[in-house]
């Protein structure tokens, strides 16, 4: 099988007919007014996004209006597990190394949808309020 030629991307390696790798489930970090900041004591911030990046793309976000869930991570289905009904999950109060350990072996599983959530972190999900329209 010939390589690739030079200057060809892999992007279009996967338009000529290679298959794409299916879409993982994603993470978004709120960091911004309280998560992710020193009014949450005790957390190492940067190695937390850092340890949840090295298994899925994680999106850092501005206030998701739950400070008093902080730190919140939001868990977001891979495209198979939005095919199967999942809708992301809201984890809050992920203040300590194992809660992080928890979301990345649940993520590497597939996340939701996929896998099942482990029990442990159902002493974080929440659900968030609805959002308001600024008028």
């Amino acid at each position: 099988m010939p390589a690739r030629p030079v200057g060809k991307s892999a992007g279009a390696a996967r338009s000529s007919g290679a298959a794409a790798a299916p879409a993982p489930c994603r993470v978004v970090v709120c960091r911004d007014c309280c998560c992710g900041s020193p009014k949450v004591t005790g957390v190492d911030h940067a190695a937390q996004t850092a340890r949840l990046r090295a298994e899925a793309p994680v999106r850092v976000s501005a206030c998701l209006d739950v400070c008093d869930q902080a730190n919140v991570i939001v868990v977001q289905p891979s495209a198979e597990g939005r095919a199967a009904g999942a809708r992301p999950v809201w984890l809050g109060l992920v203040n300590d190394a194992d809660a992080t350990e928890d979301i990345v072996a649940w993520v590497r599983a597939g996340g939701p949808g996929v896998a099942p959530r482990p029990e442990i972190l159902d002493l974080y999900a929440f659900t968030p309020p609805r959002r308001r329209a600024v008028s």
